[in-house]
């Protein structure tokens, strides 16, 4: 079965960085988009980046462009995202997802199979 499994979350005060992986299992990684989406509590959950497999081809929302950057190994089955200057804005549930609809996307409904999370907390 699909199992994503995210880990690099921690605290940290604004402006310091966190890398944030998610090992990807149970299918063929290199078909898929993966996505990193965070939830805050009372908000919506928010498209953050994602990277299509097959091409590397990545997409950001604007308010982490120039800070936050998507990678993938395709040997390891694993998505990373690299957070740096990071804002208390910032502070979420971070989630890896992953979409075998074939085209790259920040929408959380395009997405089938979710890790469970890993909270990230940035301090002023």
């Amino acid at each position: 079965q699909v199992q994503l499994v995210e880990s690099g979350g921690g605290s940290v005060q604004a402006g310091g960085s966190l890398r944030l992986s998610c090992a990807a299992s149970g299918y063929t990684y290199s078909r898929n988009c993966m996505g990193w989406f965070r939830q805050a509590p009372g908000k919506e959950r928010e498209g953050v980046a994602a990277i299509y497999a097959r091409n590397g081809r990545t997409v950001y929302v604007d308010s982490v462009k120039g800070r936050f950057t998507i990678s993938q190994d395709v040997a390891k089955n694993t998505v990373y995202l690299q957070m740096n200057s990071l804002k208390p804005g910032d502070t979420a549930m971070y989630y890896c997802a992953t979409s075998a609809l074939g085209w790259i996307s920040l929408k959380p409904n395009d997405y089938s199979y979710w890790g469970q999370g890993t909270p990230v907390t940035v301090s002023s």
